[in-house]
């Protein structure tokens, strides 16, 4: 059998411009379809920033706002009052979580989003890389992500002045987060009770309630007791999901994505698969020879398969390898690029070229079975 596969090897890379044809198909297919589902991957990270770098255990919302976080119902007072009773509860705080414009020094206007951590606890607070975080208690305190939005408003210092709806802000602290926002605007974090003296709201005015519950086994309980409010209870990972379930299936983003990625897979496999059955048809004298020479049907179907995914394994490193160049590249140039290999990713592209591979030895296979040696000393 080893005999037979280094046979196989030589077989294909001898053939040059075939194996470079096979190769390119192959390489090209995995790299449209591992940039199309990282590219993917990191909107759907990107879209829970905000759930993600929170951290809470559970987020109590109106059954509307699991859109997005951007889109939230606020709810009454009461809400929180009730979640606090709850038995199982270890605390709960609310949060606030809005979009405002601000007014740079220079005059300009820039979107942010804001956050507004409970006054008492500051649960859910960032790590702070400069500044003090009990400076946020200052008067007209905030404190500002270090992100791919953070240029936009004039890369700001500590003590750095803005305006917000007539109100004077002063940066306090400059703050990292696990993941950076998806919609393109910088993140000011400040206290609960100034966002919403700041920021112009409904009547009801928080947007979560994060609750901590006293241990794991509660959060079904918990769950149901909020339900009973009228109010959804979902845990972190929960929100997550439901977040990129409607990115996925109530918007076009999903949809795009499962596009390009079939394109890419039957563009994968129509190049390689008309190259392999050509470069098949090309080397039939050598297949017949081995047929005449004594080698059984199981040996020439070894020689194929061998062929196909040996192709099929080098295109998907090249393939992978040009992918992650690229995302690393276009990162380091363009920090808002939202492209995130993840292990689905590089999963599926390898299953696909698993199928490519297949559909392609196959195709080799019926036409090599059906080959009879005395054709080819005949011809």
């Amino acid at each position: 059998m080893k005999q037979i596969l280094i046979l196989a090897y030589k077989l294909l890379v001898n053939d040059k411009g075939k194996y470079f044809a096979l190769l390119v198909g192959t390489t090209f297919s995995v790299f449209l379809i591992v940039q199309m589902t990282s590219s993917f991957a990191g909107i759907l990270t990107k879209a829970s920033a905000t759930v993600i770098n929170i951290g809470a255990s559970i987020w109590v919302m109106d059954p509307a706002a699991t859109n997005s976080v951007l889109s939230n119902v606020p709810m009454p007072d009461y809400v929180l009052d009730a979640v606090r009773s709850i038995n199982g509860v270890k605390y709960a705080v609310p949060l606030y979580s809005g979009t405002a414009l601000v007014k740079l020094r220079d005059g300009t206007y820039q979107a942010v989003s804001v956050i507004g951590l409970d006054d008492s606890s500051l649960v859910g607070r960032p790590k702070l890389l400069e500044g003090d975080i009990d400076d946020i208690f200052a008067e007209n305190g905030f404190i500002v992500v270090k992100d791919e939005e953070f240029p936009k408003l004039e890369n700001p210092k500590i003590g750095t002045e803005f305006e917000l709806n007539d109100y004077r802000g002063v940066i306090v602290g400059i703050a990292t987060v696990p993941t950076g926002t998806l919609y393109g605007t910088p993140t000011l974090y400040t206290t609960y009770y100034r966002a919403i003296t700041y920021i112009p709201s409904m009547r009801f005015t928080i947007s979560y309630v994060l609750v901590q519950p006293k241990a794991d086994s509660d959060i079904p309980y918990i769950k149901q007791q909020v339900a009973r409010l009228g109010y959804l209870a979902l845990t972190n990972h929960e929100y997550q999901n439901a977040i990129s379930s409607y990115l996925e299936y109530k918007t076009s983003i999903g949809t795009n994505t499962l596009l390009m990625t079939i394109i890419s897979f039957l563009v994968g496999l129509s190049i390689c698969g008309q190259t392999f059955y050509t470069f098949i048809i090309e080397n039939l004298e050598h297949f017949g020879a081995l047929k005449a020479m004594g080698a059984k049907g199981r040996e020439l179907v070894y020689v194929i398969l061998f062929q196909a995914g040996f192709t099929a394994l080098v295109g998907y490193g090249l393939g992978v390898g040009l992918s992650t160049l690229l995302i690393t590249a276009a990162k380091l140039r363009l920090p808002e690029y939202t492209s995130r290999l993840t292990y689905t990713n590089l999963s599926l592209a390898f299953l696909m070229v698993l199928i490519i591979a297949s559909i392609s030895g196959y195709a080799g296979v019926r036409r090599v079975l059906k080959i009879e040696p005395f054709e080819i000393f005949r011809g």
